[in-house]
């Protein structure tokens, strides 16, 4: 590239950078972060449904109910069964509880009817009409938004129809043009819950008998923008199947101690610093320009997830400082690529350049391929599922960001200093290691099955866990029970230790009001309940029992469905696009190394006898995007060393090794954070490390063992 346009794409790299990181600081200096309840407590209001309701009638009530607390904006609500007829709302940070149990307690039984003539139902406009059958129900809405009116004041209602209602609306629109404009039968009704929030006339363009064809109509009644945007809250989210009443509403306080936060915030720290020192370790200056391009990926990332109004919680927190971790993974990239192109011909800038150049096809492939999952994940899937989708999305961009524009700007401005002296670069030398394994002509493939019989060896004994020890999953799938206290004491951090020392370590403990004390545990019996009720009692130097009861899972049937087939369909255009991008052989072979990961991970928390609740699923689905990364890095070498005719196997064990350091650097660099948030952090994340730990050995392990001689088997065949 000529001097000049190398100049004009640097000025404008480091004016893109500069704005990113402007806009990211005022970001982070005048939005307040939204804490979960784990690190900030809420509101809990206590719906219930009628007696005479069946349980099933319960359960899709409370999956609509978790809908509409999704379009409220609410993020990692708690929503979960108490006994047969109430449903258990948590919101964490909502300003406004009275607005949120008004939108929560409606039915939202929406009705179409025409009107006949003249009677004695109210309508907006202040006149009563007659109405005739129910020609539709909010079955037949697919969706439901506020906008303003641009024939007349206020705002309106824009409805899209599906499965039979256009036909409908044409049939009822059709008989109502018949009558002349300003007769009361020229009129429609959208009745809901019972009131006519509207009754237009069909407009005098319309001919008799042929009526509005179309799958769209609007709901007009001056409506202000608040009222339009609450009546296509409810709309959208659907009808509930009963109607609630609200029987309590109160505060709770956090189920986390200021202790545990304060002793994860410390580990958090320690981990980011292990893992910058090691960069600097391996790569000197350029590693340096790594942990300040680190420190943007932070900034930029942790901003935009306040822009959004994303709710923090501490395992939230604790994935963030990972994706700190797994960020250094693209600098990595460039690195080694860097180190290769200097070895060749020793010119630091355009090593460094070519670095950037030879690494973007393996950036590119392995986070759209992340992207790809994300975007599913957010569009497919419901609550902690959908927003772990937007966090990753966010990781992945601001990672490239990082890597692909604010490291390549730092690295240019002390590319002065560095050229004159390129061994402050760290980047003037392929290292012994990489050299001797380089020199050594290892080949590592010759007999691909073996290393497929050690991966199947492992695999029978993860599932063994299963089929001996079983799965143990959290309160989250399958409900326990929550127990509610009073008492003149409340002190959560001495009742959360002696619960633990009980053998209750796994019970959920948060203020309740002003003087109560709710505890959340699994599937317990009665002897059980009493021991725990002595541990509190002991606690708090006495308190008396107020509540017991059974609560169901915080993340139903419907919930677990959706989640599943969306991380299905995701893996499934993964393939597809690994498909397009390398060869169909190399994206099963991902694929295959990728279910070998989740079994292992599951097998091992069987194994060690490990809770699987909500917290291990957001590591599980970090370990695959860590997994197929893996690979996707070593695939994109053999697509660039399939051009020397050597013998596919020799391909595959020579791409290995080649990408062998950035595995290497960049585990170790996950490793630091993890091993900080373990041994340093607080209890609760002790699950959520040893997840990811089981899962970075197996992500990183599988490509060799499972992936690599996989493809080879299927090239051969």
């Amino acid at each position: 590239m000529p001097r000049s346009n190398a100049r004009r794409a640097l000025v404008v790299r480091g004016l893109l950078a500069l704005g990113v990181l402007v806009a990211s600081t005022f970001t982070l200096l005048t939005v307040q972060p939204r804490l979960g309840l784990d690190l900030r407590g809420g509101t809990r209001i206590v719906l219930e449904t009628p007696s005479e309701a069946t349980s099933d009638a319960t359960d899709r009530a409370m999956e609509v109910l978790r809908r509409r607390v999704d379009e409220l904006g609410v993020a990692e609500p708690v929503l979960a069964r108490s006994g047969d007829h109430r449903i258990v709302v948590e919101l964490p940070g909502v300003q406004d509880p009275t607005e949120a149990i008004e939108v929560l307690g409606r039915t939202a039984q929406l009705r179409v009817q025409p009107v006949t003539g003249l009677g004695d139902v109210p309508t907006p406009t202040g006149d009563a009409v007659a109405l005739g059958e129910v020609v539709m129900t909010g079955e037949g809405i697919e969706d439901a938004r506020a906008t303003p009116n641009s024939q007349g004041v206020g705002y309106l209602v824009g409805v899209d129809f599906q499965g039979d209602a256009p036909r409908a609306w044409q049939r009822v629109t059709a008989e109502a043009a018949c009558s002349p404009p300003g007769d009361p039968k020229r009129r429609v009704a959208f009745v809901l819950d019972g009131q006519v929030v509207s009754a237009p006339q069909v407009d005098p363009s319309v001919v008799c008998g042929t009526g509005m064809i179309g799958g769209s109509t609007s709901i007009t009644g001056q409506f202000s923008q608040a009222e339009a945007e609450e009546l296509a809250l409810v709309i959208r989210s659907g009808a509930l199947p009963v109607p609630v009443e609200v029987v309590e509403q109160r505060t709770v306080g956090p189920t986390l101690g200021a202790e545990a936060i304060e002793a994860s915030a410390r580990a958090a720290i320690i981990g980011v610093a292990l893992t910058g020192l090691f960069l600097v370790f391996a790569y000197r200056l350029a590693g340096l320009v790594a942990v300040l391009a680190l420190a943007g990926y932070a900034a930029l990332a942790y901003a935009a997830m306040l822009a959004i109004g994303a709710t923090f919680t501490l395992p939230g927190l604790a994935g963030f400082v990972l994706a700190i971790g797994m960020a250094v993974d693209a600098n990595v990239l460039v690195f080694e690529r860097s180190r290769e192109e200097y070895a060749r011909r020793k010119r630091l800038p355009r090593s460094v350049d070519q670095g950037f150049r030879g690494a973007l096809s393996a950036v590119a492939d392995s986070n759209v391929t992340t992207l790809l999952a994300a975007g599913l994940l957010f569009w497919l899937a419901t609550g902690p599922v959908k927003g772990f989708g937007v966090t990753l999305s966010i990781g992945v961009l601001a990672s490239l960001f990082s890597a692909l524009v604010l490291s390549r700007v730092l690295l240019r401005l002390v590319m002065p200093l560095l050229e004159r002296r390129p061994t402050w670069s760290g980047l003037h030398s392929l290292g012994r290691v990489r050299t001797w394994l380089t020199t050594r002509g290892i080949a590592l493939y010759r007999r691909p099955r073996r290393w497929l019989l050690a991966a199947g060896l492992v695999l029978l004994a993860a599932v063994g866990g299963l089929v001996v020890r079983g799965l143990e999953l959290g309160v989250e799938f399958t409900g326990g029970r929550m127990l509610e206290f009073t008492a003149s004491s409340v002190d959560t951090s001495r009742v959360r230790a002696e619960l633990a020392s009980a053998g209750f370590g796994d019970a959920v403990v948060a203020t309740s009001g002003s003087d109560g004390i709710s505890v959340r545990t699994g599937p317990i019996d009665s002897a059980a309940a009493v021991r725990l009720g002595e541990a509190v009692d002991r606690a708090t130097g006495g308190a008396e029992q107020v509540s017991n009861e059974l609560i169901g899972p915080s993340l139903g049937s419907e919930l677990r469905r959706n989640a599943l087939i969306a991380l299905a369909i995701a893996v499934a255009a993964q393939l597809v696009y690994l498909a397009v991008r390398f060869d169909w052989r190399l994206g099963v072979a991902t694929v295959v190394a990728l279910v070998t990961d989740v079994v292992v991970l599951v097998g091992a928390f069987a194994w060690l006898g490990k809770t699987a609740d909500a917290v291990f699923l957001a590591a599980l689905l970090t370990v695959i995007g860590y997994s197929v990364n893996d690979s996707v890095v070593v695939f994109d070498r053999v697509r660039e060393l399939k051009r020397t005719k050597a013998p596919f196997p020799d391909v595959m064990s020579s791409a290995v090794l080649q990408t062998l350091p950035r595995t290497v650097n960049t585990g170790i660099g996950v490793l630091f954070v993890l091993a900080a948030l373990l041994v340093l952090g607080d209890g609760s994340l002790a699950d959520f490390s040893t997840a990811l730990l089981v899962g970075l050995v197996a992500g990183t392990a599988s490509t060799v063992v499972t992936a690599a001689p996989a493809a080879i088997v299927l090239e051969r065949r």
